[in-house]
């Protein structure tokens, strides 16, 4: 089986073109043995790109833990651009289908090859039931600055659905003991059905932020678009940020918009394609 190893500011996957390739009889054990950084090639997950009878292309994705997630930022970014850069889809505005639906995306190239994506993210999904997060008693129409109560630490919590379900906490601080620490517990905490992907954020200015993620299925990652994502949004809601936002990633920097026209969360960041090889089946 064919592969290419493509990432988007730091956050990597394994792509395979089903376009020419037959899909994986059993993708989540493949995601597993590709990802490992080991004895596989290393990578955040996997990724299939496949024909779509809906748009340009169908994007299915896989954590390095097997499981099967709704859609990725960084992911669709590289999709994109290997859609243009091998030429299945030559042009400049695309449409893929997720997990979470169909995306509008626009690539901008350099020297002939996409090196930026702007991605329209859709409207985020802002109420409990959508996120989905269980809370007793709870009836309001957002989840915002939640207390966590994790070890007694004065920890709040936003929450936001852009097609998989996102924890933000803002911090004084970033610091291996919030990410590697609580990342993995709140993660698995049984008031998200899901589980959850989780923001840990540190406010530079009402227009930019630095952010780390634990990220559901896959552990810390360099990068989270749909978490950076979330975060422009969680910004705006909680009154922390404007609805134009730079978000500084362990990987790479993304820009955000949350628009208050559309309701759409727009993000623009890198893609790149790092080496192919040949995965034995």
């Amino acid at each position: 089986m064919k592969f290419t190893k493509m990432h988007g500011a730091g956050n990597d996957y394994v792509y395979v073109n089903c376009f020419q390739e037959n899909p994986p009889d059993d993708p989540g054990s493949l995601a597993v043995a590709v990802s490992d950084r080991h004895y596989g090639i290393g990578s955040d997950g996997l990724i299939l790109i496949m024909p779509s009878d809906q748009a340009d292309a169908k994007m299915k994705m896989y954590n390095a833990d097997g499981s099967e997630s709704e859609m990725c930022g960084n992911g669709i970014r590289c999709v994109a651009k290997y859609l243009v850069d091998h030429d299945i889809c030559d042009k400049p505005a695309l449409r893929i289908e997720t997990g979470a639906g169909i995306l509008a995306l626009d690539v901008f190239q350099q020297n002939g090859k996409v090196h930026q994506v702007r991605v329209d993210m859709g409207p985020p999904k802002l109420a409990p039931r959508e996120i989905p997060i269980h809370l007793p008693g709870e009836t309001g129409e957002q989840v915002v600055d939640i207390p966590l109560e994790l070890d007694e630490l004065p920890l709040t919590a936003t929450c936001v659905s852009m097609g998989n379900p996102h924890c933000i906490i803002f911090v004084e601080a970033l610091s291996d003991e919030l990410v590697l620490g609580l990342g993995p517990r709140i993660e698995k905490d049984p008031r998200f059905p899901s589980r959850v992907n989780v923001e840990f954020v540190e406010i530079l200015s009402r227009s930019e932020v630095r952010q780390r993620t634990w990220e559901r299925g896959s552990g810390e990652t360099l990068a989270c678009g749909t978490g950076a994502s979330a975060v422009c949004v969680a910004g705006v809601i909680s009154g922390r940020t404007e609805r134009k936002l730079t978000n500084h990633l362990r990987g790479g920097t993304l820009l955000l918009e949350w628009s208050q026209e559309t309701n759409h969360v727009f993000m623009t960041g890198p893609a790149a394609e790092v080496f192919s090889g040949q995965w034995p089946i």
